[in-house]
């Protein structure tokens, strides 16, 4: 049985009742449960004696545009399904639990959450620093797990608890994808039958430059070319960008080399916007 957290005095109270020298495992989301997220609980479940996961959907992290107000909600669904994967406690907390009113204090990392979504999304990464840096503080676990899909997010968090020294290890899971290969997103629900048949390109596109690369071909702005060509006469995707960079400094490249590389996408589907990514080299 999951056991629900709802306010931080509870948090605290569970955190300080778990066994001496207990592993304990945090997987932060967003809620609107998939298979993605399921996979990070259990990949945790391998790495730790407990394992507590998060919903709280970060109003720091949404900009005045975005989707804050319609972002899908199924807590009994979600709650339900990290029942069945065995995760020991829930942190479900309300806006102003995490968020005093006079909130003035938040966390910017100044290098890898530049570029890409960041440069689109102003203010997104400081959101997503200052709530997982809270997490961190509130649960203290020994590890945390997030998914390679948000690709620069992980980079993010990484550099934090890199600067910051906050003592816990940053686990990456792998992308989960459906069997057309679009990776599994929360956002997916939002697709129009139409937009659900043309979203698997995306991911298409990746594949095209990653067969060039197997084949030798290391010039970033050929292999961008040739996975931008799989997208050009689909006017239903909007390419926000899709880029050749660096696996830890997300800076861009001319040449990939022996360390391999990130290759990013953001697109828009009507109004969904999705991302993806594949690493090449590892």
């Amino acid at each position: 049985m999951t056991k629900v957290l709802r306010t931080i005095s509870e948090l605290r109270a569970w955190r300080n009742g778990l066994p001496a020298g207990a592993r304990l495992g945090l997987v932060p989301t967003m809620g609107a449960l998939h298979a993605g997220h399921i996979s990070l609980m259990e990949l945790a479940r391998t790495h730790c004696d407990m394992v507590i996961a998060s919903i709280f959907v970060n109003p720091l992290q949404f900009g005045p545009q975005e989707d804050l107000a319609r972002y899908p909600r199924p807590i009994e669904k979600d709650i339900a399904m990290l029942e069945a994967a065995g995760v020991d406690a829930l942190f479900l907390p309300e806006h102003t639990e995490v968020y005093p009113p006079d909130n003035s204090t938040y966390v910017v990392e100044e290098a890898v959450s530049l570029p890409l979504c960041g440069a689109l999304r102003p203010g997104h990464f400081r959101g997503v620093a200052t709530v997982v840096l809270k997490l961190f503080n509130l649960t203290q676990p020994h590890f945390a797990f997030f998914g390679q899909k948000d690709a620069q997010q992980c980079a993010v968090i990484e550099r934090m608890v890199r600067d910051l020294n906050v003592p816990v290890e940053i686990v990456r899971g792998a992308i989960v994808r459906e069997e057309d290969g679009l990776a599994m997103s929360s956002r997916n629900v939002y697709l129009e039958p139409v937009q659900r048949l043309i979203a698997p390109l995306l991911y298409q596109s990746l594949l095209a430059a990653s067969a060039a690369y197997e084949a030798g071909e290391r010039d970033a702005g050929k292999l961008e070319a040739i996975g931008r060509a799989v997208l050009a006469d689909e006017p239903g995707i909007n390419v926000q960008y899709w880029e050749v960079r660096d696996r830890r400094s997300l800076a861009p490249l001319q040449a990939v080399g022996a360390d391999g590389c990130l290759i990013a996408l953001a697109a828009y589907l009507g109004k969904t916007r999705l991302i993806d990514n594949i690493a090449l080299g590892t």
